[in-house]
């Protein structure tokens, strides 16, 4: 459901008693925590319990389990997830009231407001930059607000309200969130069509995006990895409209540029340069090509700042990384299992290349599921051809979210794509089947990859007790 956003928004401590339908969700989980460590008066619900929830509670949210009208009878505000329908009865309740009630790209905004807010967009790779960004400022003494799409594992939350001018967000452009943003400075990672079911057509996706620029504050920067193409275009025209663009990528067209690049396992170690200077070298803790841009563009930033190299560097090389990005879950039997929240072509691309790197000797193993309905009848065929990438692939149905069923698009489109044998790819429509069958296929050795930005990161938990006792 969209909401529309006010004409006026208000500062977070101005919204009274704020109510989040969805609130254990990682975007509003998020401004909550931010809220609550404010000591604004926070209460929620959702469907289903979460460490998340438990979190909340435990910084004094009054969180209800289930929805119910009953629930915003004493609140002033509304803060409502995209996910959630316009039948919800807290939702239908509070329009009766007449309450405040904000997306929750205003929510985000809400608690922006009287700080510098560093925003990161892109397609892909928006978490882990954020995450990086966070890191290394924490380590440089900046001690920033941050509010990310995902679980940073050394800090253990997704959000904490600092207390320098400094706020890290990661901004979404799947429902132009990013653009009720008013940001000093922004990391653009890379423009690749995406969220068509929302945006029609690429052309508007990419307009999008150039909308955005005109939200950053003309006497901040702009980053940009200009190894993508559509970042790179986007570079050219932020600097035709004046912006300071700083790009970041190996092209010898980078302000700051990595080189050298050498993958070992899980690290992945490069060289800076800053035109001819050569700044020194960077180590990280995650594997692949897409998170060494990732972590330049957050270099970019932070240098731009003022910090310094070997300070930033350092916090780069201490990130330990994101729930559901390269996630290590376990390993059972000599088989290691990992969980990725790669959902597109090219993020599984992306993904399957660093997984292949920490495999070793061993295969790859993976198993897919689809996420939206829209999105896989748009790129179904392109995910089945990334997936070629691993030596078994096992396809799970499509994860439908916020959309309905379609019988003529389930994970059977992409299962079909994949260019491997018949006898290692398979459709597996039922979701408790799955983890017996990546048992069935996956040896000593092997690494399995779940992969996905739905329920799938419960097979990889699934999968590892079967494979405790498979020898029973």
């Amino acid at each position: 459901m969209k909401i529309p956003v006010p004409d006026v928004l208000l500062p977070a401590s101005e919204l009274g008693r704020v109510h989040f339908i969805g609130i254990g969700g990682a975007g509003l989980s998020a401004i909550a925590r931010i809220m609550l460590e404010r000591g604004i008066p926070v209460s929620g619900s959702d469907a289903n319990d979460s460490p998340a929830l438990a979190k909340l509670r435990e910084l004094g949210a009054r969180v209800h389990l289930g929805h119910d009208a009953a629930n915003v009878h004493d609140v002033d505000t509304l803060v409502v997830s995209t996910a959630v329908r316009d039948s919800n009865p807290e939702y239908a309740e509070a329009v009766r009231q007449g309450l405040r009630i904000l997306p929750r790209s205003a929510g985000l905004e809400s608690v922006m407001q009287g700080r510098r807010v560093l925003a990161v967009a892109g397609t892909h790779g928006k978490t882990t930059t954020t995450s990086l960004l966070t890191i290394a400022l924490l380590d440089a003494g900046a001690d920033p607000t941050y509010a990310v799409g995902g679980e940073l594992a050394q800090l253990g939350g997704n959000a904490h309200d600092g207390t320098g001018d400094l706020f890290v967000a990661e901004a979404d452009e799947s429902d132009g969130a990013f653009l009720v943003y008013s940001p000093y400075a922004a990391i653009v990672t890379n423009v690749e069509a995406d969220h068509l079911d929302i945006w029609g057509t690429e052309a508007a996706y990419r307009s999008a995006f150039e909308e955005f620029l005109g939200r950053i504050d003309p006497a901040g920067f702009l980053v940009c990895c200009i190894d993508d193409p559509g970042a790179s275009a986007l570079a050219v025209v932020a600097r035709e409209r004046g912006l300071t663009v700083i790009g970041v990528g190996e092209t010898a067209a980078a302000d700051l540029r990595a080189s050298d690049l050498r993958f070992a396992g899980r690290a992945s170690t490069f060289t800076v340069h800053q035109g001819d200077q050569r700044l020194g070298e960077v180590t990280l803790q995650i594997p692949g090509r897409h998170y060494v841009l990732d972590a330049m563009a957050a270099l970019a930033t932070g240098l731009r700042l003022g910090y310094e190299f070997d300070v930033l560097a350092e916090g780069l090389g201490s990130f330990t990384g994101t729930r559901r990005r390269m996630e290590l879950k376990g390993e059972e039997a000599g088989v290691r299992v990992y969980d990725s929240y790669a959902h597109h072509p090219n993020e599984i691309a992306g993904d399957l290349a660093a997984a292949r790197g920490v495999a070793g000797e061993g295969r790859l193993v993976v198993a897919f599921q689809p996420h939206l309905v829209s999105r896989t009848r748009i790129f179904g065929k392109q995910m089945g051809e990334a997936l070629g990438a691993a030596d078994e692939v096992v396809v799970l149905d499509v994860y439908l979210a916020r959309e309905d069923p379609d019988p003529e698009v389930t994970g059977a489109l992409v299962a079909d794509a994949v260019p491997l044998p018949a006898d290692q790819v398979e459709f597996v429509p039922g979701f408790d089947d799955v983890p017996d069958v990546l048992v069935a296929r996956a040896r000593p050795g092997d690494l399995v990859l779940t992969l996905g930005a739905g329920t799938v990161t419960a097979i990889g938990p699934a999968t590892l007790e079967r494979l405790r006792h498979v020898d029973d």
